[in-house]
């Protein structure tokens, strides 16, 4: 019962900050899930929870959405469902949080080292490819997602309306990999349906409660909280993963 709340707290909490920066949310939810339970299990309900809320902050952001840019995101996201598909992987807890640990880093790439623009067809492309592999390997992809926004012009709104669909792609990869795990014996017992439910309704709440302060705040302040944030969050996790990697 004790863990089935945390779940449900936690899923609210971080799509709160899922909602402000895009970002961020979804690096600490996968870190709780992990800490919870085993990794696959774990990759498949953030990726239920995270499919949800992230539709749910696309659908806010709807009229946001560069479409011809996700288009090319997703034919390269289904090249790398299909190979996956083809190869046997198992998610471990210290590759989940060293994933996890290691993607902030990609923030403080100096941006004349990135000549990336997700209006190109072939960087969109590539882009969809390898943040969804990474998704599956470690739950989340946000950072890599990001580089293809660093030279585009398009706005705030444009960028965390965009990206949510683009990792909305991400999560339903997992679900169609993993989610025969939440199905089994084991998975029910672990996260009952009622609490995954909870989960993805808190979430919406909590996109809708981030979108609300987005309003409120500037580009400038946008971007250099997000990446201190994550900065943060990803040295505690590579803690987590020495720890692993110790015991």
């Amino acid at each position: 019962m004790q863990a089935s709340v945390l779940i449900v707290i936690a899923a609210f909490l971080t799509a709160i900050l899922s909602g402000i920066f895009g970002m961020a949310g979804g690096l600490v939810f996968m870190g709780v899930l992990a800490w919870m339970l085993p990794a696959a299990m774990a990759l498949a309900l953030h990726g239920v929870v995270q499919f949800a809320s992230n539709l749910w902050r696309a659908t806010l952001h709807r009229r946001h959405v560069a479409w011809p840019v996700l288009l090319w995101f997703g034919l390269g996201s289904a090249a790398a469902i299909g190979l996956f598909s083809l190869i046997l992987f198992q998610p471990t807890r210290f590759a989940v949080f060293l994933g996890l640990g290691l993607m902030p880093v990609l923030v403080w790439l100096p941006e004349r080292w990135i000549r990336l623009d997700a209006a190109n067809r072939g960087h969109a492309l590539g882009g969809g490819f390898v943040s969804t592999g990474l998704a599956l390997v470690s739950g989340v992809s946000g950072p890599v997602t990001d580089l293809l926004f660093i030279h585009s012009r398009l706005t705030r709104h444009q960028v965390v309306a965009t990206k949510a669909l683009m990792q909305a792609i991400g999560h339903a990869s997992k679900i169609l990999v993993y989610g025969a795990v939440l199905l089994g014996a084991a998975g029910r017992a672990a996260v009952p349906l009622p609490v995954t439910a909870a989960a993805i309704a808190v979430s919406m709440a909590g996109i809708m409660a981030g979108g609300v302060i987005l309003e409120r705040i500037s580009e400038a302040q946008f971007r250099f909280v997000r990446r201190w944030l994550v900065t943060l969050i990803g040295a505690a996790f590579l803690f987590q993963a020495a720890r692993i990697a110790l015991a």
